[in-house]
């Protein structure tokens, strides 16, 4: 067996059922999205038209909905007749028509027709259902951009490893991504930097090229639908009130302009924490207010991210207007006016009928009532949430940051940080064994996010997150050991197929043996900086 992620149960039969002209689908009610994606790509690649077909025929892919089993479980089963896929709701049948594809073999995920191929599946069935409801991962375009073209191929990869969440990271000190109508210097001023840092923040080299983009509303929606029909919610965040220099330079009263001079901030052109955060005004809330209003016609998501993350206090402590603004509300300190901030818009989501999820720095100063926390700064965030009752998504930066380096030495195109192996990232384990069984009902899911400082454009994506996301997807779907017994040996050996599927792909993966030797940067690029801090 080499699927990718493993099912719980697979009972295999002798033959196989091999798919011909006379080959059709038969689509139950709620599956309709699921027929139109397997004629799509099986007809592509097969030749085949797979007609509509009646439930009672033969020779046909038969998919149906079945309130027995859970939203996601599915049960797959393949005879000489043909194969039945059946789901608890519409997104269990489409896990269970991934796992067709992967049984057809490697081929099955090209655009169009090989000469001599035969088409045929095994006799099997697979009974299967994920582990956490909340598998994700966090895309980054803010640091570089990526054309929505991208974004679309990038949502295929994440449905064909039963990945449900992107995290659509969408705005920060070096850009502003998403077009919103009521504020057009978003766009028109902050989604474009004069140039970028190449590598380390500590290197010396810069590509002197202006640098940016952003999606239309449109785009937007597109993207959306795109990914509602591979059942894929999307989470955007905007981050707040730290990470927010590019809005502070369209609109410079957003900043703290009691301290310094806002109207001659640029869009940020390195990497690291920025010390120009959002002033805590009701000019401010209204502001964001305003663009949320639009997110929230844009996104459907449950979840709307605010970040949160890595907002230094300074300018606050220098601000007569934070500080006056800590006074009138009877604060202890600038901790606890974050917290505020944070409060504000997790009160008004909450009215909306949505869910405010932050990094784990929400913590500070006191946790919105409402709030999902993302725990990236190892596992402690996420425990102390579960434990105070909020939810957690896990995604600590010491195990599944794909930004980091995926082996020791100088070979890696930017070394930068912890090294991290796919072994390492298949033996990563989401829910901390320190919680209780209830306390672990907290724990929503799991996430592995690509900050794309060091990564220029989607090939260097495409490097970093595989193979250590078809890792991730199989953490977060099945029901795997401790980490220590991890049969790891099974799972390499089950990689040497699912390589093939991700070339047929056009997946620019790093190779199993490392890096290409054309791949290899010398120089700064190449070499982690000496008493650099781990995350530069």
């Amino acid at each position: 067996m080499d699927l990718i992620p493993a099912p719980r149960h697979a009972a295999w039969g002798d033959g196989s059922y091999a798919l011909g002209d006379a080959t059709g689908i038969a689509a139950g009610e709620g599956t309709e999205d699921t027929a139109r994606w397997l004629r799509a790509v099986l007809g592509a690649v097969t030749g085949l038209a797979l007609p509509p077909k009646g439930a009672g025929d033969t020779d046909v892919l038969r998919l149906l909905v079945d309130p027995a089993l859970a939203a996601e479980e599915y049960r797959l089963t393949a005879t000489a007749e043909g194969v039945t896929i059946a789901g608890g709701a519409p997104a269990g049948v489409f896990w269970g028509a991934q796992t067709l594809r992967q049984l057809l073999g490697p081929d099955a995920y090209r655009r169009a027709p090989l000469p001599g191929r035969t088409w045929s599946v095994p006799h099997v069935t697979i009974e299967d259902a994920p582990r956490f409801g909340w598998r994700g991962t966090m895309l980054d375009v803010a640091r570089h951009f990526m054309p929505k073209e991208g974004v679309l191929r990038y949502l295929d990869l994440l449905a064909a490893h039963k990945l449900n969440v992107l995290h659509f990271h969408l705005s920060d000190d070096q850009g502003w991504r998403v077009e919103i109508k009521r504020h057009p210097k978003l766009t028109r001023d902050a989604s474009w930097r004069t140039r970028t840092k190449w590598g380390h923040r500590a290197s010396e080299l810069w590509d002197d090229k202006p640098h940016g983009g952003f999606y239309t509303q449109d785009d937007i929606r597109e993207i959306v639908a795109y990914a509602h029909a591979r059942h894929i919610a999307v989470v955007p965040e905007i981050d707040i009130p730290g990470h927010s220099q590019a809005a502070i330079h369209a609109y410079p009263e957003l900043g703290n302009s009691d301290v310094i001079d806002t109207s001659s901030l640029p869009v940020w052109d390195t990497w690291g924490v920025n010390p120009n955060v959002l002033a805590p005004t009701d000019n401010t809330l209204r502001f964001y207010e305003g663009v949320f209003e639009e997110l929230l016609d844009l996104f459907p998501s449950t979840f709307i991210h605010v970040g949160g993350d890595e907002c230094p206090k300074d300018q606050w402590k220098q601000s007569p207007t934070a500080q006056a603004r800590i006074k009138e509300l009877g604060l202890k300190d600038e901790d606890e006016l974050q917290s505020w901030f944070i409060r504000h818009f997790d009160t008004w989501l909450s009215e909306r009928g949505r869910r405010l999820v932050g990094w784990d720095e929400i913590l500070e100063g006191g946790l919105a009532p409402g709030a999902t926390v993302s725990s990236w700064r190892g596992y402690a965030g996420g425990i102390t949430a579960a434990r105070a009752g909020h939810d957690v998504v896990m995604c600590p930066q010491q195990q599944v940051y794909l930004d980091f380096r995926q082996a020791p030495g100088d070979d890696e195109p930017v070394p930068i940080a912890y090294v991290r192996t796919l072994e390492d990232v298949y033996r990563f384990e989401p829910v901390p064994p320190q919680l209780t069984e209830d306390e672990a009902r907290h724990v929503l899911g799991t996430q592995a996010n690509l900050w794309t400082e060091v990564m220029e454009n989607a090939q260097r994506v495409d490097y970093q997150a595989f193979p250590r996301l078809s890792a991730f997807c199989e953490v977060a779907w099945s029901e795997l050991p401790e980490p220590a017994a991890r049969d790891y040996a099974d799972f390499e050996r089950r990689m040497t197929v699912h390589y093939w599927r991700l070339d047929a792909l056009g997946v620019d993966y790093r190779p199993p043996g490392g890096p290409l030797p054309w791949q290899r940067r010398p120089g700064v690029l190449g070499r982690p900086i000496e008493g650099a801090p781990p995350n530069v």
